[in-house]
Protein backbone atom coordinates (compact mmCIF):
# COMPACT_ATOMS: atom_id res chain seq x y z
CA UNK A 1 0.00 0.00 0.00
CA UNK A 2 1.35 3.45 -0.51
CA UNK A 3 -0.37 6.97 0.68
CA UNK A 4 -2.73 8.39 0.13
CA UNK A 5 -3.90 5.29 2.34
CA UNK A 6 -7.84 4.69 2.10
CA UNK A 7 -8.39 6.34 5.76
CA UNK A 8 -6.28 9.03 5.09
CA UNK A 9 -5.12 11.66 2.25
CA UNK A 10 -2.13 12.80 3.90
CA UNK A 11 0.87 12.87 1.26
CA UNK A 12 4.33 11.62 2.85
CA UNK A 13 5.39 14.98 4.74
CA UNK A 14 2.24 15.70 5.87
CA UNK A 15 2.35 14.48 8.45
CA UNK A 16 4.60 14.89 11.87
CA UNK A 17 6.57 12.05 13.70
CA UNK A 18 4.65 13.13 16.81
CA UNK A 19 1.10 12.68 16.69
CA UNK A 20 -1.17 13.41 19.38
CA UNK A 21 -4.27 11.24 18.81
CA UNK A 22 -8.25 11.62 19.65
CA UNK A 23 -11.48 9.47 19.15
CA UNK A 24 -13.58 12.66 18.49
CA UNK A 25 -11.99 14.46 15.13
CA UNK A 26 -13.27 17.58 16.64
CA UNK A 27 -11.41 17.51 19.56
CA UNK A 28 -8.32 17.15 16.89
CA UNK A 29 -9.33 20.18 15.41
CA UNK A 30 -10.10 22.09 18.59
CA UNK A 31 -6.71 21.82 19.90
CA UNK A 32 -5.46 21.98 16.18
CA UNK A 33 -7.23 25.82 16.40
CA UNK A 34 -6.30 26.61 19.82
CA UNK A 35 -2.65 24.95 20.66
CA UNK A 36 -0.90 24.69 17.35
CA UNK A 37 0.81 27.47 15.29
CA UNK A 38 -0.32 27.59 11.95
CA UNK A 39 -2.10 24.30 11.81
CA UNK A 40 -2.71 22.69 8.46
CA UNK A 41 -5.26 20.41 7.56
CA UNK A 42 -3.83 16.76 5.82
CA UNK A 43 -6.55 14.93 6.05
CA UNK A 44 -10.58 14.82 6.04
CA UNK A 45 -11.37 11.12 4.79
CA UNK A 46 -14.31 9.72 6.72
CA UNK A 47 -14.40 12.90 8.74
CA UNK A 48 -11.88 11.99 10.33
CA UNK A 49 -9.79 15.20 10.84
CA UNK A 50 -5.92 15.57 10.82
CA UNK A 51 -3.81 18.86 11.26
CA UNK A 52 -0.03 20.14 11.24
CA UNK A 53 1.71 22.57 12.57
CA UNK A 54 4.21 23.67 15.38
CA UNK A 55 3.80 24.03 19.10
CA UNK A 56 6.77 25.60 20.93
CA UNK A 57 9.07 25.51 17.74
CA UNK A 58 8.10 21.44 17.13
CA UNK A 59 6.32 20.13 14.35
CA UNK A 60 3.18 18.36 15.56
CA UNK A 61 -0.03 16.58 14.25
CA UNK A 62 -3.19 16.14 15.78
CA UNK A 63 -5.66 13.70 14.42
CA UNK A 64 -9.33 12.04 15.51
CA UNK A 65 -9.15 8.25 15.23
CA UNK A 66 -12.65 7.51 16.09
CA UNK A 67 -14.27 5.06 19.11
CA UNK A 68 -12.84 1.85 19.98
CA UNK A 69 -9.58 -0.36 19.28
CA UNK A 70 -10.50 -1.09 15.45
CA UNK A 71 -10.55 2.19 14.50
CA UNK A 72 -7.31 3.57 16.73
CA UNK A 73 -5.60 0.21 14.98
CA UNK A 74 -6.11 1.34 11.62
CA UNK A 75 -5.42 4.81 12.07
CA UNK A 76 -2.52 4.23 13.83
CA UNK A 77 -1.42 1.05 11.58
CA UNK A 78 -0.92 3.42 8.44
CA UNK A 79 0.14 6.32 10.48
CA UNK A 80 3.78 4.23 11.22
CA UNK A 81 3.76 2.02 8.43
CA UNK A 82 3.05 4.63 5.61
CA UNK A 83 4.17 8.19 6.90
CA UNK A 84 6.93 7.74 8.94
CA UNK A 85 5.49 8.25 12.60
CA UNK A 86 7.47 7.60 15.30
CA UNK A 87 5.36 8.49 18.45
CA UNK A 88 1.18 8.47 19.19
CA UNK A 89 0.17 10.48 22.39
CA UNK A 90 -3.45 9.58 23.18
CA UNK A 91 -5.59 12.61 24.35
CA UNK A 92 -8.81 11.96 25.21
CA UNK A 93 -12.07 11.19 27.47
CA UNK A 94 -12.33 8.30 29.73
CA UNK A 95 -14.33 6.95 32.09
CA UNK A 96 -13.90 6.85 36.08
CA UNK A 97 -14.20 3.69 37.98
CA UNK A 98 -13.04 4.70 41.22
CA UNK A 99 -14.75 7.51 43.40
CA UNK A 100 -12.04 9.93 43.89
CA UNK A 101 -11.81 10.80 39.97
CA UNK A 102 -13.80 13.44 38.96
CA UNK A 103 -15.06 14.96 36.03
CA UNK A 104 -11.77 17.23 33.76
CA UNK A 105 -8.85 15.60 36.45
CA UNK A 106 -6.14 13.96 34.14
CA UNK A 107 -5.56 10.27 34.27
CA UNK A 108 -2.29 8.83 33.25
CA UNK A 109 -2.29 5.74 31.98
CA UNK A 110 0.55 3.54 33.55
CA UNK A 111 -0.36 0.51 32.13
CA UNK A 112 -3.27 -0.25 29.29
CA UNK A 113 -4.90 -3.43 29.32
CA UNK A 114 -7.87 -4.40 27.18
CA UNK A 115 -10.42 -7.04 26.83
CA UNK A 116 -9.89 -7.01 22.78
CA UNK A 117 -8.90 -9.41 20.23
CA UNK A 118 -7.07 -7.14 18.06
CA UNK A 119 -3.41 -7.88 18.97
CA UNK A 120 -3.83 -11.83 17.53
CA UNK A 121 -2.94 -9.84 13.84
CA UNK A 122 0.53 -8.74 15.51
CA UNK A 123 1.06 -12.30 17.04
CA UNK A 124 0.79 -11.05 20.30
CA UNK A 125 -0.42 -14.13 22.96
CA UNK A 126 -3.14 -13.17 25.00
CA UNK A 127 -4.14 -9.15 25.85
CA UNK A 128 -0.62 -7.84 25.94
CA UNK A 129 -0.26 -4.94 27.92
CA UNK A 130 1.73 -1.77 26.73
CA UNK A 131 3.11 -0.07 30.00
CA UNK A 132 3.77 3.91 29.54
CA UNK A 133 7.30 5.08 29.26
CA UNK A 134 9.02 5.75 32.64
CA UNK A 135 10.56 9.11 31.61
CA UNK A 136 7.45 10.16 29.52
CA UNK A 137 5.14 9.10 32.76
CA UNK A 138 7.33 11.20 35.24
CA UNK A 139 7.87 13.94 33.19
CA UNK A 140 4.29 14.09 32.54
CA UNK A 141 2.90 13.84 35.95
CA UNK A 142 5.30 16.61 37.42
CA UNK A 143 4.23 18.65 34.94
CA UNK A 144 0.62 18.32 35.82
CA UNK A 145 1.25 18.68 39.55
CA UNK A 146 3.18 21.96 38.65
CA UNK A 147 -0.12 22.86 36.92
CA UNK A 148 -2.30 22.54 39.55
CA UNK A 149 -4.41 19.89 38.45
CA UNK A 150 -5.26 17.19 40.19
CA UNK A 151 -3.79 13.95 38.33
CA UNK A 152 -3.93 10.09 38.79
CA UNK A 153 -1.69 7.64 37.94
CA UNK A 154 -2.69 4.47 36.96
CA UNK A 155 -3.99 1.06 35.30
CA UNK A 156 -6.65 1.49 32.11
CA UNK A 157 -8.66 -0.69 30.66
CA UNK A 158 -9.92 -0.35 26.74
CA UNK A 159 -12.89 -2.60 25.43
CA UNK A 160 -14.46 -3.49 22.66
CA UNK A 161 -18.02 -3.32 23.84
CA UNK A 162 -19.24 -0.22 25.85
CA UNK A 163 -21.73 -1.73 27.62
CA UNK A 164 -20.72 -5.24 28.58
CA UNK A 165 -22.70 -7.51 30.77
CA UNK A 166 -19.48 -9.27 31.26
CA UNK A 167 -17.54 -6.43 33.70
CA UNK A 168 -19.21 -4.41 36.33
CA UNK A 169 -17.05 -1.13 37.19
CA UNK A 170 -17.02 -3.05 40.59
CA UNK A 171 -15.27 -5.44 39.09
CA UNK A 172 -12.71 -3.59 37.10
CA UNK A 173 -12.28 -1.16 40.32
CA UNK A 174 -11.03 -4.42 42.23
CA UNK A 175 -8.47 -5.27 39.37
CA UNK A 176 -7.12 -1.28 40.45
CA UNK A 177 -8.26 -0.44 37.57
CA UNK A 178 -9.14 3.76 37.53
CA UNK A 179 -10.20 4.20 34.13
CA UNK A 180 -12.27 2.94 30.85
Amino acid sequence: MSVPTPHNAAQLGDIAETVIMSGDPLRAKFMAEHYLENPVQFNGVRGMLGFTGTHNGKRVSVMGHGMGIPSISIYATELYKFYGVKKIIRAGSAGALVDDVNLRDIVIAQGACTDSNFAWQYDLPGTFAPIADYSMLKAADRKAEEMGLNVKVGNIISSDVFYSPRYSAEKWRSMGVLAV
